[in-house]
């Protein structure tokens, strides 16, 4: 599973230099043909792991319910975001991903309520199962932040 782990670390470190290489601006604009922007990609990746791994095995998530409501699958942007989310959001980034490799070493992760995911119609049954999805989905939106910030930079 480490290598799930690292993949996961890379991913995640290349969607912070997406935050610290673009304007506050241009990380809350929704270009044409798009319905949401690179901070809310990267905002879904990080509540996505949190309730998939978290949540679904009974666990406290370190991310707030409104952070849910706005980043949860399904949602969209409601607005810009500020600085002051900007820099939580990039926080979490890391962190949460860290706490949830400590976690798993630990064996924190004992229950868990099967969800069969839209994306891929797979059903998830153990943490397992999580950390082998959460790559592809991350990957799918990291492919999409990249889209977005070439259509930022035009």
């Amino acid at each position: 599973m480490q290598f799930t782990f690292d993949v996961l670390a890379n991913i995640r470190a290349m969607a912070q230099k997406h935050i610290e290489n673009n304007t506050l601006e241009d990380l809350n604009k929704i270009p044409e043909g798009f319905n949401n922007n690179i901070i809310w990609n990267i905002a879904h990746m990080v509540v996505t792991t949190q309730v998939l791994a978290y949540k679904l095995s009974g666990l406290p998530m370190v991310v707030s319910d409104e952070m849910i409501g706005k980043y949860k699958k399904d949602s969209k942007p409601e607005g810009d975001v500020t600085q002051a989310e900007v820099d939580e959001i990039n926080g979490l980034l890391i962190s949460t991903m860290k706490q949830l490799e400590a976690d798993y070493k630990a064996g924190v992760f004992k229950n868990y309520t099967e969800y069969t995911v839209s994306t891929t119609g797979n059903t998830l049954r153990s943490i397992d199962d999580v950390l082998p999805f959460d790559l592809v989905h991350e990957g799918m939106h990291y492919g999409y932040i990249l889209a977005l910030s070439r259509a930022v930079k035009g």
